[in-house]
């Protein structure tokens, strides 16, 4: 198969009979007047969208495609400073910068310094999101490589992270908090997440032990910045899963970015067990504006409109399971639709007011209106067919039965959030606090019903909330929030910071005043390439709509807030190996949960026991190592083993695996060249999760003693960038109208593995019960380019 894809990609790109040269990799150190490195400096290339910022040591690496260019160096409290640089020939070369002090903005620095040295959060290499190759295309596929996450589902933009839910993730796109649908049950009628790759500048992950200045979620925080661009451009992707364009135009005193992306992945679900016809479109406009006022005050404009219709007119489905001596083949016949709709529609305003140069204020509205509308009617006659070694021979036996699916749901949910944010320096303390209120109100008309006959014989199974009978309800809720924090960052010595915070927080459903208390110390010997990091803390994560509403339709208004008492200890250390730069990651944490909420796992729908308590523990270790193990390309790999367990207060079973106990994690993205040409680069990912716990089939409590396969996938890409600088010929009418000119071949799952997502569950004539497995995508072919249009300064 790999033979068969350097084939379809030599051949796609055989026309050109180009040869090329390497880019230029422009390296240094930036420091400041007193010799003393300085981390988070923006290193940008004028005219050409390549930026990066500096590490903890003060280092950065940058390409250039060009042999003429200019790099700029910016940090806030700096004087910038421009580098007019020509090369000859391509190659490395050292550009070391030494940045001036502006008095004006002198204290701004401190304040980003020491967030950025005490936030436990790693840094996405986002220039890897365009060369990744992923089926969902989403921004959070390169999210499920980080450590502490767990991979199962690539069609899915959900996630969990050291064995917590879904809901448990905090998401920041320019600070305003992001939110996902509820009624969303497979991963295929997923669209695109909110998320615009294409307008990033940064994204930053914490895995858990984050500060108080982020929000009341258990497990992770996101936080996704967009791009402030220095000059304009415009960039176009096209492939057969999808369309997406991008703008971003710059004037004296303001800019704006535009991003316009669609996608219709019924190429890939066609190929899946249900055969049917599958009409997937999705489509996603945002717009973000700003404006600067007078030098202290500026006003951003952040729109958004995300809408989804998922339509399925399912025909046959031939599924087979079992083991090597014991085959079991379904077969069956569908006959209605399924059709969903899901629209988001808001935005948000900040302002920004910087009344001295070490104050900094914020304040934040945002407001986002989602209709979700889901219809289900499929019926399904279906038979299973028996056979010992040698199956296809001949069946030894065959039941038939029937299952119905029905579903009109109807759900909308309104958000508005309005918040203060400041931060402020003083000497050699950073002082931050915010105040926030936030409103949710949910309008919701569930109707839903599933039936199982064998033989026309009704099988009952009311007691079970993995599969209902009928749910027909409709609930209204409104909740409101308030929560304020304080925290503040300052160095012990030179070599130690700290950062003490705490959270308050209150609201009207469950009526609890909640108290988070958090720390978080760093320690960065002298003269050493190793930063330790310890945190402790408290997280609470106060009742929800998903959360208080159980598998039966019916609204737990008792619920309180889920609670969990976390402690984490990482190590970062950057050293020589393998003849390049490398940087080891570790971090091992505990995380004792005294209330939580179970739930059980289908497919990505969430089905909460609301009504009831748990309590529960998670503990585990991330490692990852990564560095240019090929010259000029990053590569990384990372492996995670976790354990967590809950007890379900008052079923007498103690401690069980949590849905989410998945033990062992790898991950691996790898990059090298192809062809003995540098132009040419193959992009590997790689990923392992181990199996998944899942309860009996129509159990009338929470058990653990089924599972889910070990998740095994592999991706390939093939990239070659037309127009590189230093090829020898150039295409006279791509170099005329691009910068930027790559073709991308792609081969998802290249293994083909069958990998598992969820069970049907079903019995035949004889109360014989099957787990069918319902598989996830299987092997298929892309193909795309992404095209930078000639910039203009």
């Amino acid at each position: 198969m790999l033979r068969t894809c350097l084939l379809l990609f030599a051949v796609f790109l055989g026309f050109t009979q180009l040869s090329a040269q390497p880019l230029v990799k422009i390296s240094g150190k930036v420091t400041n007047e007193t010799g003393h490195a300085l981390p988070q400096v923006t290193v940008a290339i004028l005219g050409q969208s390549q930026s990066t910022i500096t590490d903890a040591l003060g280092v950065y690496h940058i390409y250039s495609k060009s042999k003429s260019f200019t790099l700029k160096y910016t940090f806030l409290g700096y004087n910038p400073v421009q580098i007019n640089i020509k090369q000859d020939k391509a190659g490395r070369i050292i550009q070391d910068v030494v940045l001036s002090i502006n008095p004006n903005e002198l204290e701004q620095v401190t304040i980003t310094n020491k967030q950025n040295q005490l936030s436990n959060t790693v840094t996405i290499n986002i220039s890897d999101l365009a060369s990744m190759p992923s089926v969902s295309g989403n921004f959070e596929a390169i999210l499920k490589t980080m450590p502490g996450v767990s991979p199962n589902n690539e069609l899915s933009a959900q996630y969990s992270v050291r064995g917590g839910s879904f809901d448990e993730n905090l998401i920041y796109v320019n600070d305003v908090e992001i939110s996902r649908p509820v009624l969303v049950r497979n991963a295929q009628q997923e669209g695109l997440s909110f998320i615009n790759s294409d307008l990033l500048s940064s994204a930053k992950f914490s895995a858990g032990g984050f500060e108080a200045r982020y929000g009341d979620k258990l497990s992770s925080v996101l936080d996704v910045k967009y791009d402030k661009p220095d000059s304009s451009t415009a960039i176009l992707n096209a492939g057969l899963l999808g369309l997406a364009f991008s703008s971003k135009i710059v004037t004296t005193n303001s800019y704006l970015l535009a991003g316009i992306r669609y996608k219709n992945n019924s190429g890939v679900l066609g190929k899946q067990d249900n055969k049917g016809v599958y009409t997937p479109n999705f489509t996603d406009v945002q717009l973000v504006y700003n404006y600067n006022l007078s030098p202290e005050f500026s006003v951003n404009v952040l729109g958004n409109f995300n809408s989804g219709v998922f339509r399925l007119i399912p025909e046959s489905r031939e599924t087979e399971f079992g083991t090597l001596n014991s085959k079991v083949r379904l077969d069956v016949d569908y006959d209605g639709e399924e059709k969903d709709n899901y629209q988001t529609t808001g935005g948000a305003v900040a302002l920004k007011f910087i009344p001295r140069s070490n104050y900094v204020l914020k304040w934040i509205n945002s407001y986002f209106n989602t209709d979700e509308k889901e219809h289900l009617d499929v019926g399904a006659w279906y038979r299973f067919n028996k056979a010992g070694a040698g199956f296809g021979s001949g069946n030894t036996e065959s039941r038939i039965g029937r299952y119905t699916n029905y579903a009109m749901n109807l759900l909308t949910s309104k958000t508005f959030s309005s918040e203060l944010k400041s931060d402020q320096t003083f000497s050699s303390h950073t002082f931050s606090w915010g105040l926030r209120y936030e409103r949710k109100d949910y309008n919701d008309d569930l109707n839903e019903s599933y039936k199982i006959e064998q033989e026309g014989v009704l099988v009952d199974n009311k007691d079970s909330f993995y599969q209902g009978n009928n749910i027909s309800i409709q609930n209204k809720l409104a909740i409101q929030y308030y929560t304020a924090y304080v925290q503040d960052s300052y160095g012990l010595s030179a070599t130690t910071n700290l950062q003490l915070g705490l959270r308050g927080s209150y609201n009207d459903l469950s009526k609890e005043f909640l108290l988070s208390p958090r720390l978080l110390l760093a320690y960065r010997p002298a003269r050493n390439n190793k930063i330790f990091r310890f945190t402790t803390g408290v997280y609470q994560q106060a009742p929800d709509y998903r959360s208080v509403r159980d598998f039966n339709g019916m609204l737990n208004l008792n619920q309180k807030a889920q609670r969990a008492y976390n402690t984490s200890a990482g190590l970062d250390y950057a050293f020589d190996g393998l003849g390049t730069r490398l940087k080891f990651s570790s971090e091992v944490y505990f995380k004792y949960l005294d209330r939580l909420i179970p739930y059980m796992m289908d497919n990505v729908r969430l089905k909460y026991l609301a009504a009831d308590e748990a309590k529960g523990y998670t503990y585990g270790a991330d490692f990852s190592v990564g560095g240019e193990f090929v010259k000029d390309l990053l590569s990384y790999f990372r492996v995670s083993f976790m354990s967590a367990k809950q007890d379900v207060k008052n079923d007498g079973l103690g401690y069980l695996k949590r849905p989410t106990d998945q033990r062992v994690n790898f991950s691996a993205y790898f990059q090298d060249r192809l062809l003995n040409s540098p132009t040419y680069k193959v992009h590997l990912s790689l990923l392992y999760g181990s199996q998944l716990p899942v309860g009996s089939p129509l159990a009338a409590r929470y058990s653990d003693d089924f599972h889910i396969p070990a998740y095994k996938r592999a991706d390939i890409g093939f990239s070659k960038d037309f127009l590189d600088d230093f090829s020898i010929k150039k295409p006279v009418f791509l170099d005329k109208y691009f910068s930027s000119f790559t073709a991308y071949v792609e081969v998802f799952n290249l293994l083909n593995i069958n990998n598992t997502v969820s069970y049907l569950w079903l019995k035949d004539a004889d109360n014989v019960q099957y787990a069918v497995p319902n598989y996830l995508t299987s092997r298929r072919l892309n193909l795309k380019l992404v095209l930078k249009f000639k910039n203009s300064k």
